[in-house]
Formats: C-alpha cells, structure tokens, sequence
C-alpha cells in the first residue's frame, strides 16, 4: 500500500518546541510509524511545489494521510477539489487526523442528498 502524509508543516516553521519534539515534523513521525508497520510512505508538505501532492504522487496514491491545523486556508482551492475527486471518483483513502475537521478537504465534502 502506497501512502503519502500531507503535514502543513506550520507548527514545525514556527514553534521551535515542536521543531525539537519533531525533528522530522509531525509527518515524519507519522510515516515513520507508518514505515515500522511495512507501509511504503512518502511525504509531503505545503511549502513544496503544488503543496507536494502534484498528479503523479496523487496518482500513486492509495491513502492520503492528512494533518493540518493553523494553515488550512492556504491550501489552494484547486488542490482541495483534485484531492475529492481522487477520493470520490477514483477510491484513493482519506485519513483526517488533528484539526483536519476544519480542513478544505474536509469541509468541501458534498454528500448527495437522495432525491425521493
């Protein structure tokens, strides 16, 4: 199983105690966890290009592991509805962990409202 951890990495730009509680960010910790557990895990972060999650890593991803908390409204719009539309149409897996409620991808979720 492919799986990438998405970490906005804010609190690691910010907060030098979480920087050295987290040498590797809170993402690194994740898919380290993840690693130990015989996963094949990627990272990545919102200051990389396309927020880390350009096509070809969607594309090879089964389940996208998701923490945010204070930058969630810089993940840009278009990311937000590429990332539901891998999970909706195509079956990639959704993991929203901490503050992730208040996510976009979170909170973009439409569920179909049945027509009687």
């Amino acid at each position: 199983m492919q799986i990438t951890v998405w970490n906005e990495n804010g609190h690691e730009w910010f907060e030098e105690n979480i920087r050295e509680l987290y040498p590797e960010g809170m993402h690194g910790c994740i898919a380290n966890f993840l690693r130990k557990a015989g996963h094949e895990v990627i990272t990545a972060t919102l200051d990389m290009p396309e927020i880390g999650l350009p096509d070809e890593v969607l594309d090879n991803t089964d389940v996208l592991v998701w923490w945010s908390h204070g930058l969630i409204d810089d993940v840009p719009d278009e990311k937000v509805e590429k990332i539901y539309n891998r999970v909706v149409r195509d079956g990639m897996g959704l993991i929203v962990l901490h503050s992730g409620h208040a996510s976009k991808i979170f909170r973009s979720w439409r569920v179909p409202v049945p027509i009687s």
